[in-house]
């Protein structure tokens, strides 16, 4: 099997499977007998151990099941700690955060995008907001945002990040980011799935939204997964620890993946920018519908996405192709690539192997 869809999830490092199965037997770390101290020290050293690695204080990491949880609490959160009723956003988020905005009673302002997929003007956060979100890369295109600039821009406004694509793949340090909030997911980077990170300062703090034992600074209430955050702060430490030379290597491989494609199929739209995550490629077939590639490289051992929503099993052009001004058809023939540790020159070769005939039969069998 050929697996190039590591946007959506990595495989499980074997030093997180390790470190999951050491710390199964801890019991509830709200304890206040042996056992109960013994699970509250591994989950504190785990805490300590991410905050080091993302360069913040222990009290700002904050265990959740999810990065779309972590999204959620933080937008929410920040949403009910303001008077004001207004949102600022980016419109290529993902729907973790953008059917987060969407669902609530606020003025929405879009901050503009251009055809490469990056945010293009800053101009809608110069009037205050409740808060504003900008996704670190995109999880479609790669493409990398001006975040700097971003939170810069946005003054005394609260501005969460979605940094679920970039953590473990990229340097982050919260304290320079200037970032509110930051949402991450354990199964992006090797760490198991079902663990996400909210990364939250003291102040501005977003509001509680759920209601509970007040665990995870009142903000997550619920008993931790002690195994799931020792596993996770164990992946995360590999991820760094590999990061420049894996940046180097997937970068490479994408580039030849690019070329290659490029000089054997025509009439294709390279949608990844120069300033992109290094293991993503994200290209339309103009005339082939993206489900019919899926399928056919699915046939063939191969393994991608349309990086597009489904619903009720009918395919949805990207939003973030469209909100970049790529036509609905040309979005809906969209392919998704995304290498990761496990990616080798053999998969670049087996894609490129078939990527013609494949491409040829799903235009020939046309667009719906």
């Amino acid at each position: 099997m050929t697996y190039l869809d590591h946007a959506a999830t990595t495989p499980l490092r074997e030093v997180a499977r390790q470190a999951w199965l050491e710390a199964s037997s801890y019991l509830n770390p709200g304890g206040q007998y042996a056992s109960g101290r013994a699970a509250r020290r591994a989950l504190e050293e785990a805490r300590e151990q991410i905050a080091e690695l993302l360069d913040c204080d222990r009290v700002e990491v904050i265990f959740t099941a999810s990065g779309t949880e972590a999204d959620n609490l933080a937008v929410r959160g920040l949403f009910a700690a303001s008077d004001s009723r207004r949102i600022v956003c980016s419109p290529i988020e993902h729907p973790a955060v953008l059917e987060t905005v969407r669902a609530l009673d606020a003025t929405l302002d879009w901050l503009p995008v251009g055809p490469d997929g990056v945010v293009s003007d800053t101009a809608p956060l110069a009037a205050p907001a409740a808060v504003a979100c900008c996704m670190w890369a995109n999880n479609e295109t790669g493409a990398i945002q001006p975040i700097e600039r971003i939170i810069q821009a946005a003054g005394d406004t609260p501005v969460h990040v979605d940094a679920v694509q970039v953590i473990g793949h990229l340097p982050v340090s919260f304290r320079e980011s200037g970032a509110t909030t930051l949402a991450a997911s354990a199964h992006k980077f090797g760490g198991p799935r079902g663990v996400g990170l909210l990364l939250a300062r003291r102040s501005p703090a977003p509001r509680a939204v759920l209601t509970g034992g007040g665990q995870e600074r009142g903000l997550r209430p619920g008993t931790v997964d002690v195994a799931g955050a020792v596993a996770t702060a164990a992946a995360l430490a590999e991820a760094c620890e590999e990061m420049f030379d894996e940046r180097v290597r997937l970068a490479a491989l994408r580039d030849a993946l690019r070329e290659r494609i490029l000089a054997t199929v025509d009439n294709v739209l390279v949608h990844t920018p120069a300033d992109s995550l290094p293991g993503h490629l994200f290209l339309s077939f103009p005339g082939a519908e993206g489900d019919s590639l899926i399928m056919l490289f699915d046939s063939l051992g191969i393994e991608c996405s349309t990086g597009s929503a489904c619903a009720h099993g009918v395919n949805r052009a990207s939003e973030a192709l469209l909100a970049q001004g790529v036509s609905e058809r040309d979005a809906r023939s969209a392919l998704r690539f995304t290498l990761g540790r496990t990616t080798t020159p053999e998969d670049i070769d087996a894609v490129t192997a078939h990527v013609a005939q494949v491409v040829e039969r799903a235009r020939l069998a046309g667009m719906a």
